[in-house]
């Protein structure tokens, strides 16, 4: 009986896949790499990661006709880093370089000094088949001390973007990211200096990540579209992350840095994130679609909607141009600012340097009739009332941004915002579902242009189960019709404001005092100590008052 070992079951199967269904080429090198110009690789040793070879003639097809000296600066320029930088810091500066280009200084024909800035990369979506792609298996590279073997490494243009680990069958992934993956950062980490994606496989399953990312933040591709029922398998996430389009699409738009929490890591778009903003995208676009309308996209909570938004944003500056503005509106300050902060941390936004943050009303129209690219606000700073006729500004290219959309679309605030933007396109972020009966959410900003429910997030592991377990009769403290009674106040209640807790308040008088009676809070409170005193032994709890003093 024949060992099946991981080359055989893994890195054969992945390069197969490249290759056949996906197009890239592919090459074994353990032992058949040879040096030099005309080597297998063009390497001149295993210390180097980058292959010239491969990128110059990328050089030279994306920018042609400059003189060598140009090209050789350029290769200069993407192979050299230096050896104080952190890992992560050499890595972020190559990425800007990959996007940005390579600015270059030349002699012209007649001795003057010329700059041009070359791509490396062709980033449109009809050009993916000017790039090369190229697997390489069992790749040698020589690091200050140790030589270590990777499994896989997927090359565009004579960079190494793709990396991918290969696990028996029979071994888990997290030993893959523990052991392997962990040395390699350590012993090889200029191969990771120009690392884009980082890649756990094991058997039919894989997960991707990048070089920052703990184990518990990589992630599975299960979907190719939203109305797939997703499935956990290796060639789903080939296909949908080293599909060629799909992948230059994922380098270029969906990859941000962020050091909001005070240490920088990089992050990569999860599945969901990268479908969703995609169909905003295709949304936009859309000529027959209804003005002013870009649906409600609908992420449930710890899907990660703040850097849906960073990635959203900053592919519509990068891929469709112009100059679009990009209102964020919530309704509470602590939302406006964690939303600023993730923006101001992936390098987005400065507040400091280029004003977005209004401090008043008429700030806030000061600042719209000017080309902000992005403006930050609560709902409640549109408190100026504008003229309909005239409105802050009357440009059709600002994007407005409603976090929690259907808590900000009611009552004279928002009157006042569509009158001073009134060509202005809308598009509502939520995590919480919408009522069937809430057609003013769906007026303002159309039907959903995509969905991440709950149920999907917890199979996903982007967010925790919910579990209920009602203890109102077995404490004899239950209301039972409390909660129809407040619903059938709340259809009263005409929406004539973003905030109906106070109306609420004054109806629902008398069944305060039976929530907050002293006899009832002690019983929840001693039947909360005593169950998570005794059966719990891990974990965290969150306890949900109806104000203060009740806690």
């Amino acid at each position: 009986m024949t060992y099946l070992n991981e080359d055989t079951l893994v890195q054969q199967t992945t390069t197969d896949y490249l290759q056949d269904k996906l197009g890239w080429d592919s090459v074994y090198a353990y032992n058949k790499e040879t040096f030099g110009p005309d080597g297998l690789l063009g390497r001149n040793s295993d210390r180097e990661v980058v292959l010239p070879r491969y990128l110059r003639a990328a050089l030279k097809k994306l920018n042609p006709e400059l003189p060598e000296t140009a090209y050789d600066e350029a290769v200069r320029q993407v192979v050299d880093y230096a050896h104080s930088q952190t890992m992560l810091s050499s890595n972020f500066d190559k990425y800007r370089l990959f996007k940005d280009g390579v600015l270059v200084s030349f002699q012209g024909d007649h001795g003057e000094i010329k700059k041009e800035r070359l791509k490396i990369f062709d980033f449109q979506e009809d050009g993916v088949d000017n790039n090369h792609f190229l697997a390489v298996r069992e790749l040698w590279v020589q690091g200050d001390l140790y030589r270590r073997r990777i499994d896989i490494a997927g090359f565009v243009n004579g960079i190494p973007l793709l990396f991918v680990e290969c696990k028996n069958i029979h071994k888990d992934l997290k030993n893959a990211y523990g052991k392997n993956f962990a040395d390699y950062k350590d012993t090889i980490p200029h191969f990771f200096h120009h690392n884009a994606i980082v890649m756990l496989a094991f058997g039919s399953e894989a997960k991707i990540g990048t070089l920052t990312s703990g184990y518990e933040h990589f992630h599975e591709w299960k979907r190719l579209s939203e109305a797939d029922p997703g499935v956990v398998d290796m060639e789903t996430l080939l296909k949908g992350v080293c599909d060629k389009t799909n992948f230059m699409d994922i380098f270029e738009n969906f990859i941000t840095y962020d050091d909001s929490s005070g240490k920088k890591i990089k992050v990569l778009a999860k599945n969901h994130q990268y479908i969703g903003v995609n169909q905003v995208i295709k949304a936009l676009k859309d000529p027959k679609r209804v003005k002013g309308k870009l649906g409600v996209f609908w992420h449930t909570q710890g899907a990660g909607k703040s850097y849906s938004m960073v990635f959203f944003t900053n592919k519509v500056h990068r891929k469709i141009g112009g100059n679009y503005t990009f209102l964020i509106c919530t309704d509470r300050d602590d939302l406006d600012t964690q939303i600023y902060r993730t923006f101001a941390g992936c390098g987005v936004a400065d507040n400091d340097k280029t004003p977005c943050r209004p401090s008043s009303g008429r700030h806030l129209a000061e600042l719209m009739s000017q080309q902000k690219a992005y403006v930050f606000t609560t709902i409640q700073k549109f408190n100026q009332e504008v003229d309909p006729n005239e409105g802050y500004t009357r440009r059709d290219d600002i994007i407005i941004i409603t976090d929690e959309a259907h808590r900000t679309q009611y009552g004279i605030l928002a009157l006042n915002m569509r009158n001073a933007l009134p060509n202005a396109n809308f598009i509502g972020f939520t995590g919480t579902p919408l009522f069937k009966s809430d057609q003013i959410t769906m007026q303002v900003f159309g039907d959903y242009v995509s969905t991440y429910d709950f149920q999907r997030a917890v199979e996903d592991k982007a967010t925790v189960p919910l579990y209920y377990d009602s203890r109102g009769d077995t404490l004899g403290v239950a209301t039972h019709d409390i909660n129809e009674r407040i619903a059938e106040k709340l259809e009263e209640i005409e929406n004539s404001d973003i905030d109906v807790s106070q109306r609420l308040q004054k109806e629902l008088k008398r069944d305060y005092h039976i929530i907050t009676a002293k006899k009832r809070l002690n019983q929840i409170a001693w039947d909360f100590v005593d169950h998570y005193t005794t059966s719990w032994e891990i974990g965290k709890a969150m306890f949900v008052c109806i104000d203060k003093v009740s806690g």
